[in-house]
This record gives structure tokens, C-alpha cells and sequence, in this order.
């Protein structure tokens, strides 16, 4: 089986439920990067020897939290090397409001992922924007580039949304079947 692993950060949960889902649909290993933007050195041998990395952060005032870019910029010695080419990548969100400039976040996930001459794997799912659609629905949120959840500011991490949580399960699977297929 392709190794899968799952790096993101997570402020008060909810991401961290996100992250679970996208780690249970690709099989994956999760990293969780601490409050003050670190993982160990055994985390980063994951991430070298994965074909596939899944990004994650919350949105917080349009892009990603700072432990994220922390992170992001620790990356800079595998890219030094090109040490993460042709792996496969993808990301993911959550905030507050239905928009609340997830896309910068998800384009942010891009870009890394593009400086580190990835292969970037979008969720291949339609999204529900029909008049009978309902809020638990796949890809409500109606993210091509890459998985989106929303989550109001006063709910708890165990009140996630489980169409959000299905659409990030799906979007693990579909990263983790795609790496399978270019590492064949």
C-alpha cells in the first residue's frame, strides 16, 4: 500500500475532526502540528518517506494558522533537496462561515505544494447546489480544489458537520487511490 500522511493543524478541534476523516478514507498517517508550529524529527521521516501528503489547517483571517506557516517554512530544507517532488498532495480547511476565504488557504496548500514540484489531487466531487440539497450533503460547500468545512464559531469540535466529514473521507480516498496509481 502507497503510504498516505495527513500534516495539519488544528485550533480548537475541529480541524482535527477534519483531519481524522481525510486520514480514515486515504488509510493515512496523521501529524499533528503542535501550538507552537512544530513536529518531531520522526514526523518529518514520515513525511520524506510518503508518496502522498494531505495539508490542513484552519482559516484564520484568510489563510492558514500560523502554526501552519511555521511548518511551511520548515519545509524548506526538504525543498532545498527536491526531496518531496513528484509526490502527490492535497489540502484541506475549516472556518467559521460558508466562505470565510477558504480558497486562499486551499491556494496556499497549492502553491507549497507546487514549490516542492508536487503532483496537487483535487476532490473530484460534484457539489450539491441543487434547490433539494441539504446541508449534510456531500461537497455542500462546493470545493473542487480541494475539501471544505464550515463550522460555526460556537460549535464543538463534536459538532462537525458529517457531510463535511464524509467529503473530507472522500477526498483522503481519492488522493490515496491517485498515489497508489502513479506509484505503481
Amino acid at each position: 500500500m502507497t503510504k498516505t500522511v495527513v500534516v495539519y493543524h488544528s485550533g480548537y478541534g475541529h480541524t482535527s475532526k477534519q483531519a481524522e476523516a481525510i486520514a480514515r478514507g486515504a488509510n493515512a498517517e496523521l501529524i499533528s502540528i503542535d501550538g507552537e508550529g512544530n513536529i518531531t524529527d520522526a514526523q518529518w521521516l514520515l513525511l520524506n518517506d510518503a508518496a502522498a501528503i494531505i495539508f490542513g489547517s484552519p482559516t484564520y483571517m484568510g489563510t492558514v494558522s500560523w502554526q501552519f506557516k511555521k511548518f511551511a517554512d520548515a519545509t524548506s530544507k526538504p525543498w532545498f533537496s527536491q526531496q518531496w517532488k513528484d509526490k502527490v498532495f492535497g489540502g484541506f480547511t475549516n472556518s467559521a462561515t460558508m466562505n470565510g476565504d477558504k480558497h486562499s488557504t486551499i491556494h496556499y496548500f497549492f502553491t507549497l505544494a507546487m514549490q516542492h514540484s508536487g503532483v496537487w489531487v483535487g476532490t473530484g466531487l460534484m457539489p450539491s447546489n441543487s434547490k433539494a440539497a441539504k446541508r449534510d450533503d456531500v461537497n455542500y460547500v462546493g470545493s473542487f480544489a480541494g475539501a471544505m468545512m464550515q463550522t460555526p464559531s460556537d460549535a464543538s469540535a463534536d459538532e462537525v458537520n458529517v457531510g463535511d466529514l464524509e467529503t473530507a473521507r472522500l477526498y483522503g480516498a481519492r488522493i490515496a487511490d491517485l498515489a497508489s496509481k502513479l506509484n505503481k
